[in-house]
């Protein structure tokens, strides 16, 4: 389905609101005076309660872009800002994270160094193939044999 653009959209009722106002305008010098006070005070309630539409770029004056374009701009550094907050705060928990896990494990490197010399055998022990033939015979010689 093709949808028309937003900004057509906006462009469009914004031509069919000039065309009704300029023909309420015309209209209106043939009123009776309270008619056009009533009209005015509900002109004025409406003006009020509608929602504000940004009008597309190509419609506005050039005394509007620089009016639109000062609040926009205080509102997208404000946006920048407390966006940036939660961005920080998981950079430094990360950071915090990466940290205490760097500690562990060079705790847990010291520990296995600190075994690794003051066992009986020499460090050289632990590198020979024939080493872990001798574990595996040790284990199996440690094992209780339940035979009956």
């Amino acid at each position: 389905m093709n949808r028309p653009n937003t900004a057509q959209q906006v462009a469009h009722a914004e031509i069919f609101a000039r065309r009704v106002t300029a023909r309420l305008s015309e209209a209106e010098a043939d009123l009776d005076y309270d008619i056009t006070e009533r009209l005015r005070a509900a002109r004025e309630q409406a003006l009020a309660r509608r929602k504000v539409v940004p009008t597309p770029a190509i419609a506005r004056h050039p005394e509007q872009e620089s009016a639109a374009a000062a609040p926009s701009g205080k509102r997208n550094w404000w946006r920048a800002v407390v966006s940036a907050v939660p961005l920080s705060a998981m950079v430094a928990g990360l950071t915090f994270f990466n940290g205490v896990q760097a500690d562990e494990g060079a705790t847990e490197m010291a520990e296995y160094d600190a075994t690794l010399l003051a066992d009986e055998l020499p460090p050289t022990a632990y590198t020979d193939p024939g080493f872990t033939q001798y574990l595996k015979i040790a284990a199996q010689q440690k094992q209780p044999t339940d035979k009956h």
